[in-house]
């Protein structure tokens, strides 16, 4: 009788992933291609007007790029030596690893379109406001 409920349990989870594999695949390849379209919107001045839009802009950008923590301290430093604000590197490095709007059709099938859209916006929002608090407490500490 366990024996069965294993074997059920396993065929049922093999068949989820199977289905689950071209959404996966095509959440890397969208996430592949925004961090490799991302380098060049930084040349063409996309930051630098205010830091309300610098953390509105690294914020959004982040939520389309999303990668793993360790890659994004990697891009934050070369975002700062190529003179990007501070607020916009903080809104832009919470958001990569928080939000994922490519990742959202998995998170769905997953979890659940309300709580995979909630979850997204709270982490896109509380990106900004972090972004504001770390630099603005930074500021007045030193």
């Amino acid at each position: 009788m366990v024996r069965h409920r294993i074997e059920k349990s396993l065929k049922k989870t093999a068949l989820r992933f199977v289905n689950l594999l071209p959404i996966i695949i095509g959440m890397l390849l969208l996430s592949s291609l925004a961090v490799t379209v991302f380098p060049e919107q930084i040349s063409a001045g996309l930051f630098g007007a205010s830091d309300a839009l610098d953390a509105l802009i690294g914020a959004s950008v982040g939520s389309v790029a999303a990668g793993h923590p360790l890659a994004s301290y990697l891009l934050g430093g070369e975002l700062l030596k190529s003179g990007v604000s501070l607020v916009a590197v903080t809104a832009f490095i919470v958001s990569w690893v928080t939000v994922g709007v490519v990742q959202l059709p998995a998170e769905v099938l997953m979890l659940g379109a309300r709580f995979a859209i909630y979850r997204n916006v709270i982490c896109f929002f509380s990106a900004i406001a972090i972004a504001f608090l770390s630099v603005y407490t930074l500021r007045l500490m030193g």
